[in-house]
């Protein structure tokens, strides 16, 4: 059986995330992703009512063009979990393919808001719901999906293993190898070694932090650090406002958790913290039921008009903006455009790291000298990477025993350390060693 990768989106940058893998006539694409950076350099950009060739010439989105030089149909659209780099295109590519998505519960509900909220394109893609664990056929012949369980900054994220007659292929982006999380099961390492012992035909792997040594910590440690700080500032009777991405549920609930205890109401506000938490609260998440989420720029605003009628220090607002982007709340504080008041000595903590990409870390760092000039005391990186580190890598190989290995998630640059550490396993570049760039087909049988 002819086994043949297309490297879409993703291998020459972080973002706009997409693969496809054909096994005879059956093609399954994983991910469909956004490239966010690529948007917000642009002011007061609308992309629901952009039209997708626009949004692939501005290099947003994935160029799915080469998928014409796949010989097959396709059988299925994989979102691998709900970060927009991995889902943020499907609602302007999925509607050209004649094949389902199927994804965890919490990843297809944010796939179902992505596809409402658009404008231009309508989508008739039959929605199927699979949970860590689950297996589906593929095709006739003999072609079988399955998801195990990985750990990342977000929850019910899975790499799928697509098995084949010449052996699976393990699409391993986005995780880090957590055996004590916050939220849901650890990484299934026990499923990750018998699909190795099974034969493991190619491992694609996510390269984010392939260049740090180490390996990455459990959620458990960035929740004791955040624990540590905001106790610190028990007896402080001023503001306090933090943010972090919202899609990290178990991060976000341990900012509820921990407001409360240092008695604070904490209050969830932007349009993203209400869509991330309420999907979490509406599918059953093991995440607090009872705090006030606002999503809205007037009902914003009239919130903390009656935070700063009450009081700042009886408060914690959790806000948008941990990046830096100029349409943010946290940003528009910042700017005083708020009724948010920040004092000097007030508290701003960034339970986030910057993700590494210029126009972020240029966004953040304006950010975060907006905040410093109006006094605020800013507290940063109270945080872990949902990536893996250079061991996590040499355990997934090690686990694997892949034939063929390819970089993801990065550019050449990045794609450096991964070379190298592969490189002591035995890999060749150029024999079982692909390093790619968008639009590549890879033969691999």
């Amino acid at each position: 059986m002819d086994i043949e990768i297309a490297t879409i989106g993703g291998y020459e940058e972080v973002g706009r995330q997409m693969t496809a893998v054909r096994a005879g006539n059956d093609i399954v694409i994983f991910d469909m992703g956004l490239n966010l950076s690529k948007v917000l350099i642009h002011d007061n950009i609308q992309t629901e009512g952009m039209h997708s060739l626009d949004l692939i010439d501005m290099g947003a989105i994935p160029d799915d063009r080469v998928m014409s030089d796949l010989e097959g149909d396709v059988r299925a659209i994989v979102p691998t979990h709900g970060h927009l780099d991995h889902i943020g295109a499907i609602s302007k590519l999925a509607h050209r393919y004649d094949a389902p998505i199927v994804a965890t519960p919490f990843t297809l509900e944010l796939v179902k808001g992505e596809l409402e909220d658009e404008n231009k394109f309508g989508s008739d893609n039959e929605l199927i719901q699979m949970d860590a664990g689950e297996t589906m056929t593929i095709g006739d012949h003999g072609i079988e999906l399955e998801f195990v369980n990985v750990t990342h900054s977000i929850i019910q994220a899975i790499n799928p293993v697509l098995h084949t007659p010449e052996g699976a292929i393990v699409y391993g982006l986005d995780k880090r190898m957590d055996h004590t999380p916050v939220i849901g099961d650890p990484i299934d390492m026990k499923r990750f070694r018998e699909i190795g012992r099974e034969g493991v035909l190619c491992y694609i792997e996510d390269c984010t932090n392939a260049n740090k040594k180490g390996r990455t910590p459990s959620e458990s440690v960035a929740r004791e650090h955040l624990r540590d700080t905001l106790y610190s500032m028990e007896d402080y009777d001023g503001g306090i406002v933090a943010t972090t991405f919202s899609s990290h549920i178990a991060r976000v609930k341990s900012l509820i958790e921990f407001a409360r205890e240092i008695g604070r109401q904490p209050i969830l506000l932007g349009r993203s913290m209400e869509t991330y938490s309420g999907t979490a609260k509406r599918l059953g998440v093991d995440f607090p039921s009872d705090v006030q989420m606002v999503g809205y720029r007037r009902s914003i605003d009239q919130t903390l008009e009656r935070i700063m009628n009450d009081g700042k220090g009886n408060f914690l607002p959790v806000v948008t903006g941990h990046q830096g982007e100029p349409r943010a709340l946290l940003t528009r504080m910042a700017r005083g455009e708020t009724p948010y008041d920040l004092n000097d000595g007030d508290k701003v903590v960034f339970s986030a790291r910057v993700i590494p990409e210029p126009t972020n870390e240029g966004q953040r760092y304006q950010a975060e000298k907006l905040l410093g000039m109006q006094g605020a005391r800013v507290y940063s990186d109270i945080h872990v990477s949902g990536h893996l580190n250079q061991e996590g890598h040499y355990t997934m190989l090690d686990a694997l025993q892949p034939q063929h290995v390819i970089p993801a998630h990065q550019d050449l640059g990045g794609f450096s350390g991964y070379v190298d550490l592969a490189s002591n396993q035995g890999y060749t570049l150029g024999r079982d060693l692909h390093t790619t760039t968008n639009g590549n087909i890879i033969q691999l049988v």
